[in-house]
């Protein structure tokens, strides 16, 4: 009776299927055509006509495509590392991490993916293909116009490596300061049941609905100050944070620990308190507790806030743009600077490129953590 009640109508699931792919091609349709015009010249990438755009011709004219054996094994390796990502390198992270040391296992296993598929995909593959196209027939005959010219344009000649790096640094410099704290906060509001956590949730949630503009202009003074302020302890090695990735880290953790609070303290208390009264009783202290018998469980939401953190980090434009300068410019600001009027065509598809770049390790994140997001965001969401 109950799995009648609860089937759907054949009228309902052909409506949510509907609209759920309408949805999922609107949003999937501004990537894939971006992706398609980073590898095209600029004849072809703004040409009116669709079928020009996908297939290049006038990329194919100057001798840049890829043949039918290429595009089958480039699908294949890509269909290969999206398996390693999501199935074969988690389980091998599950099977051989030591207890505690699980975040060093996801992050061996992340860099091993990433440094492997880049290896297979823009070093080994180009060699196999050297030597099989041209003894394959019309197999080995380019079809499909295809160019990398700009992404060693926008990589290498314009140096867009070192806003990779600014991107990383101040990414994790967020997602390290945020969990530390959230995860020892959330754990401790969790656990108490006094007033002042209540009113310590509901000013940090005051403090998030704060405009971004009002924190950068509270810490500005400091940040332009601190070499002043510094200079008795650091004396001349004081640095000025104004224009460094250490003045961003600041902001955004204060802009997005609120956030990582209020999740991790949903989390944990979905964990029975029990648990913590078991380790006690076995000779734990309250830290021990939490880190040997809470911390392992709670590892799907940490997983889910910290990439929420990451994302927060890594997309950040307004508090970038204005505490950073030129030399320690992140990845957005560095790519919205590209688009002017002044810009060429060329110039247009090289910003297209490097936008396109920038969502590469964000696929990645999400094939490896699917399942703990997945179970983190459940977790957090059904109240035990």
């Amino acid at each position: 009776m109950s799995s009648r009640a609860l089937r759907q109508p054949l009228s309902l699931k052909l409506t949510s299927a509907t609209f759920l792919t309408i949805w999922c091609v609107i949003a999937a349709f501004p990537i894939f055509w971006i992706a398609v015009m980073s590898f095209k010249t600029p004849v072809d990438a703004f040409d009116a006509n669709a079928l020009n755009v996908i297939f290049g011709p006038a990329t194919l004219a100057k001798g840049n495509g890829l043949s039918v054996l290429a595009i089958l094994l480039g699908l294949a390796v890509l269909l290969g590392t999206f398996k390693v990502a999501s199935k074969t390198m988690p389980n091998m992270v599950r099977s051989y991490s030591k207890p505690g040391l699980q975040w060093l296992g996801w992050l061996l296993g992340c860099a091993a993916v990433a440094i492997g598929f880049l290896l297979v995909f823009f070093a080994i593959l180009p060699m196999v293909l050297s030597v099989l196209n041209p003894v394959l027939g019309p197999l080995g005959q380019d079809v499909l116009g295809l160019t990398t010219e700009h992404y060693k344009t926008v990589w290498i000649d314009r140096g867009f490596s070192n806003n990779f790096q600014n991107s990383l640094l101040v990414t994790a410099g967020v997602v390290s300061v945020s969990l530390t704290v959230g995860t020892l906060a959330g754990y401790g509001l969790a656990r108490s049941g006094s007033n002042l956590a209540f009113w310590i949730l509901i000013i940090a949630l005051v403090f998030r609905a704060l405009p971004h503009s009002v924190l950068v202009a509270g810490y500005l003074p400091v940040f332009i100050s601190s070499a002043e302020w510094l200079s008795p302890i650091l004396g001349d090695n004081a640095p000025t944070l104004y224009g460094k990735p250490w003045a961003v880290i600041a902001v955004l953790v204060a802009i997005n620990q609120p956030f990582t609070i209020w999740m991790l303290r949903s989390f944990f208390q979905n964990i029975p308190a029990d648990l913590d009264e078991a380790a006690r009783v076995d000779g734990c202290s309250h830290f021990q507790a939490f880190r040997r018998v809470i911390m392992p469980v709670m590892w799907p939401g940490v997983i889910t806030t910290g990439l929420f953190s990451f994302l927060l980090g890594y997309n950040d434009f307004l508090v970038t743009s204005l505490l950073l300068d030129a030399q320690n410019q992140t990845m957005v600001p560095a790519i919205a600077g590209m688009f002017n009027r002044e810009t060429t065509t060329t110039d247009q598809v090289v910003a297209v490129a490097a936008a396109v770049s920038i969502t590469a390790p964000l696929f990645l994140l999400v094939m490896v953590f699917q399942r703990q997001i997945v179970s983190g965001l459940t977790a957090g969401a059904v109240k035990g």
